[in-house]
């Protein structure tokens, strides 16, 4: 015990770091199960589109959606979604898949979907930049 104590505080900035990037690994995990969205990786995402018609959007600003998309995807600013859904919902019967830039928004609006009674929402892991380091299709 006494051995353990010397180590820490002769280094503590050790410690420190091991403690800070520890939490840095968990905190998407840890982010994601509090927001309660499922993340689909690329190919998931493509068999859902194909098998069952999923509604695709893109939460990205109109400028950046009009620079490349996903195919299909249907451009609904993050700060547009409460405006929207009206629209949106009447297509609660099928899946959507959120995607941003990288993933922070989306996961955030889950909760504004799910509000308005669609329970099938999920997120495109690493999202737009995910589907492109992939080499997949998109739009412009």
């Amino acid at each position: 015990m006494l051995m353990k104590f010397v180590f820490e505080s002769q280094n503590l900035y050790l410690v420190v770091i091991a403690l800070v990037s520890g939490g840095m690994l968990l905190w998407p995990m840890v982010r994601r199960g509090a927001v309660g969205g499922a993340t689909l990786s690329t190919a998931q995402m493509t068999m859902l589109m194909n098998r069952e018609d999923a509604v695709v959007i893109d939460l990205r600003e109109p400028e950046a959606f009009a620079g490349g998309h996903v195919l299909h995807a249907r451009n609904v600013p993050a700060a547009q979604i409460e405006a929207r859904m009206q629209d949106l919902a009447r297509l609660k019967n099928r899946p959507f898949v959120l995607y941003d830039d990288n993933g922070n928004r989306a996961a955030q609006s889950i909760a504004l979907f799910k509000k308005h009674g669609v329970e099938r929402v999920l997120t495109l892991a690493g999202g737009y930049a995910g589907w492109r380091a992939a080499g997949l299709p998109i739009q412009k």
